[in-house]
């Protein structure tokens, strides 16, 4: 998953973790969440239950404790030169205790990442009489992406595109939300992508009207809303796009719906600017469903910032009062959920600009009947 010139970033992120350790007065952090070592190492595995951490210890260099099985790829990509691998017959935290150079009293973690038994066997290798949680302050380290990393979300986002472009075209009444759900994940793959960013989600009929329904063996009717959300890992970073598409002809209401949520995903995008807070863009998507009468249905936040994580820091709803900033990437997806009926969801992914915002999904948000 690594790529050229990530060494370079990734070494100026190890040292920002440097400062941190300063600034909070640590003796040692460790990163445990693999995306989190990725984003500092450029080498990435899932080690299932196996440890696996990048440990920076104060006034040493940098570490990598990896699973034995990914000893050789973490040597080959990753930017820290000292591998620290562990078969599954050893300890591995006495192998971090060894390595780690003499009294520790405080440590930093993910304590969102971190279970109880991991978290005790930290504390009892390293001695330390505290953990800090470094949750809060290592997101805003990711919040501002780089022009790399929008590059790549950008690729992600193309992918998936391109994937729903390919499934809608095969669409017709009768066929099953999990038939769908197969022919875009096959689809996903076959144009790049390591795999779904998240579940995907192919809805119909009511179930539109779930804004995290499972899809099943319902099948595709004239008349209904089909609901497509779907996303990507590309190079480690994902998308997130919805559509809500009509099937053949479709009521009044479904179609004032479909126009409430589109006006309100379009508000919510102009609304975007550096210095406005996020409670704002909430209450631009939010103003417009309330004023056509179904502020009520409108029962989800407008959007979440994605990068590394489908879901990171920022959570847009309206009580968030943090500001945007230049370089910050997330969705803008306001919908309308009526039991009973179906619902309507229309995401975009957007990145905040010097002066506005720029929208990176292409994809037509006019209403479009499909299956006939």
């Amino acid at each position: 998953m690594a790529r050229k010139g990530w060494c370079v970033a990734v070494n100026e992120r190890i040292n920002k973790l440097y400062t941190l350790m300063d600034t909070e007065a640590l003796d040692v952090i460790f990163i445990t969440l693999p995306k989190l070592v990725y984003y500092f190492t450029g080498f990435y595995s899932d080690p299932h239950e196996r440890f696996m951490a990048l440990v920076c210890p104060k006034g040493e260099e940098p570490f990598l404790v990896v699973p034995l099985l990914d000893q050789e790829k973490a040597a080959r990509v990753s930017s820290v030169g000292t591998i620290v691998a562990h078969s599954d017959t050893e300890n591995p935290y006495e192998l971090v205790k060894r390595h780690l150079p003499g009294l520790t009293a405080r440590i930093g973690i993910q304590a969102e990442h971190m279970n109880v038994k991991r978290y005790r066997a930290l504390m009892e290798v390293t001695g330390a009489q505290q953990a800090i949680h470094l949750d809060d302050q290592i997101s805003q380290f990711r919040v501002i992406k780089s022009s790399e990393e929008i590059a790549v979300i950008r690729r992600a986002i193309h992918c998936i595109e391109e994937a729903v472009k390919e499934t809608v075209s095969l669409v017709k009444p009768g066929v099953t939300e999990v038939e769908l759900v197969a022919e875009l994940e096959y689809r996903m793959k076959r144009l790049g992508a390591e795999g779904p960013s998240f579940d995907t989600m192919v809805l119909t009929g009511e179930k539109t009207g779930l804004p995290h329904g499972i899809p099943g063996t319902d099948r595709v009717r004239e008349g209904d809303f089909l609901l497509i959300d779907a996303g990507v890992f590309i190079d480690g970073y994902a998308s997130d796009l919805t559509r809500t598409f009509a099937v053949g002809d479709i009521s009044d209401q479904r179609k004032e719906i479909y126009a409430a949520v589109l006006a309100a995903n379009e508000a919510m995008i102009r609304a975007v600017r550096p210095g406005v807070t996020f409670g704002s863009l909430d209450h631009a998507a939010r103003s417009v469903i309330a004023d056509r009468g179904y502020g009520e249905a409108f029962i989800t936040r407008a959007g979440h910032g994605f990068g590394l994580e489908i879901h990171e820091y920022p959570s847009i709803h309206g009580l968030n009062e943090d500001l945007l900033r230049e370089g910050m990437v997330f969705t803008a997806e306001p919908g309308i959920y009526i039991s009973g009926l179906g619902g309507v969801r229309i995401e975009d992914n957007v990145v905040v600009t010097k002066d506005g915002a720029e929208v990176l999904t292409s994809y037509p948000k006019q209403l479009t009947v499909i299956g006939v």
